[in-house]
């Protein structure tokens, strides 16, 4: 029988497995989100991790008034989140399993989302759309939203093997019985990227599955946490390590399972997700965890194939991965930051041969760069330089765009879009169009202003969109130009706030954006957190 959207008593067939350990402050409201769903959810079950925190008293007291809450306390802390989901699945007796963390929560409405289309679809996975959400901000991203586009039934995972980018288990709604059938568990124990070898092994059994575009999970992300997550605490080596095996391992799991083209779209999701995650941050870490990254990296890709490298060779992650393969030492680490960009920018001096075959520098001519002369216009790790200082009677950003082996020349630039926009809640600001003229030999500038009152007090990004004679077009960020005073702060007077107190600033990726306080009172507020930070 089929779940009816319009019944408002449908019958219970999910269980909702909450794993938390020492989350006293969230855990009640993640288990409330997942009993909010309504009464498709016939259990929720709350397996707590060994806590000392008083979350088990804390859930005890809400199951006295829930009967559909039951608590299942582990004897000993796991250390990770593999060996709590996999009790879970073991308890659980309704027809279908979700997971949710005790930080996050399930948006209304996202279990019958779910329900209604693996019922409608016969599927043993239906998966919906994630949204990341920055705390305290509030701003949210959605996660592989290319994927939940609309209602998809696949009949096998190797018709979408982008599948793989899919990494989350939180995100799905898997058929109980499925799960048993073919032993699909998650690692024991302090196993971080649990999810990886899951979604392998669930993938690698072959499923039908249903995609929705519903919204049915939000992930927090609290960056300022004092405890950050597994997932985002990237500041030691062993992270990295446990992650390259976590997409071994994954990769193992689909081959072995014969699905080839899956397991090869694992590899390039390692180079395009992973290889540029870290190296955008690797310029952060110290010399120590630069050189084991460096090894370990190069140890991992050199089981990398022909045939892993063959498809798609211009992207971004395999030209960055190139570089480290064909370096024994740390190398170039600010410029190998601006190609993990996204989007990639490729910056200076373009480099070739005595026979002119394009390179990444003349210290290592190995390295070819010959991929980007026929990769499409949309898509070349352009470099747009961007300068912004701030003036009283006037603010101008100055852009220069440079040549790349002859690419820039052959497309022709037209024209240049300049929006900022807001890292609190997404919006823009402002929109400019300008034209871009020669400068130069090898590169087009172009000029516009920026309305400092208009945009007002928060974070803003600076957005481009570079247009061509040849009908192209490139989405891109800047590349900020430091030195000489460029990205201090300045004081400006503004009719509307009296002044403002304005900062460019580099990304960790070497993007431009820009700060802005407005009236006394901020720049007040801003110099007592600058004095605060330097008396600690």
């Amino acid at each position: 029988m089929h779940p009816d959207p319009r019944d408002p008593h449908p019958t219970p067939q999910v269980g909702v497995v909450v794993i938390g350990y020492n989350d006293a402050d969230h855990v009640v409201d993640a288990v409330r989100s997942a009993l909010d769903q309504g009464t498709a959810v016939g259990e929720v079950v709350a397996v707590d991790d060994c806590s000392t925190d008083g979350s088990g008293e804390l859930l005890a007291r809400l199951a006295a008034d829930e009967p559909r809450l039951r608590i299942v306390r582990r004897e000993t802390n796991s250390g990770g989140c593999g060996s709590p989901r996999n009790t879970g699945i073991d308890a659980v007796t309704m027809p279908y399993v979700m997971f949710l963390d005790s930080d996050d929560v399930l948006p209304p409405g996202a279990v019958d989302a779910l329900l209604a289309a693996a019922e409608g679809a016969h599927a043993e996975v239906a998966s919906g759309l994630c949204v990341r959400r920055e705390l305290p901000s509030g701003r949210e991203q959605p996660w592989q939203a290319r994927l939940y586009t609309a209602h998809t039934v696949l009949t096998h995972p190797s018709q979408r093997p982008r599948l793989v980018h899919d990494t989350l288990c939180v995100n799905k709604l898997y058929r109980t019985a499925f799960l048993r059938e073919h032993g699909i568990r998650f690692p024991e124990g302090r196993f971080l990227y649990e999810d990886f070898v899951f979604t392998a092994r669930v993938l690698a059994a072959a499923p039908r599955i249903t995609l929705v575009p519903d919204r049915v999970y939000v992930w927090h992300v609290r960056r300022s946490a004092e405890q950050l997550s597994l997932s985002l605490d990237r500041g030691r080596i062993d992270n990295w390590k446990a992650r390259t095996e976590a997409c071994a391992m994954a990769y193992d799991i689909l081959l072995g399972a014969g699905q080839k083209e899956l397991a090869r779209a694992a590899r390039a999701k390692f180079l395009d997700h992973e290889l540029r995650m870290y190296a955008r941050e690797l310029g952060l870490r110290d010399g120590d965890y630069q050189r084991a990254w460096w090894a370990h990296t190069r140890e991992y890709l050199a089981r990398y194939d022909a045939a892993d490298w063959e498809a798609n060779p211009s992207a971004p992650g395999r030209l960055l991965a190139r570089v480290v393969l064909e370096s024994p030492e740390p190398c170039d680490l600010p410029r190998l930051k601006e190609l993990a960009a996204r989007p990639a920018r490729l910056l200076p001096p373009y480099d070739r041969t005595p026979d002119g075959t394009p390179v990444w520098s003349a210290d290592l001519p190995q390295a070819s760069l010959t991929p980007l002369l026929t990769r499409p216009t949309r898509l070349l790790p352009l470099t747009v330089e961007a300068e912004l200082r701030p003036r009283a009677r006037g603010t101008r950003l100055r852009l220069r765009l440079h040549e790349l082996y002859g690419r820039v020349a052959e497309a022709g630039p037209q024209e240049v879009e300049v929006e900022w926009q807001s890292r609190e809640d997404g919006h823009t600001a402002q929109h400019e169009r300008t034209t871009f003229t020669p400068s130069g030999t090898d590169g087009w500038s172009a000029e516009v202003p920026v309305d400092l009152d208009r945009l007002g007090a928060g974070t803003w990004d600076l957005r481009l969109t570079v247009h061509f004679a040849d009908g192209a077009s490139r989405s891109m960020t800047a590349h900020a130009l430091a030195g000489a005073g460029r990205l201090r702060r300045h004081a400006v007077p503004s009719f509307r706030h009296a002044v403002l107190l304005v900062q460019p600033y580099a990304t960790h990726s070497g993007a431009l954006a820009l700060r802005v306080a407005t009236g006394i009172r901020g720049v007040m507020k801003v110099a007592d957190g600058r004095l605060r930070r330097l008396l600690h």
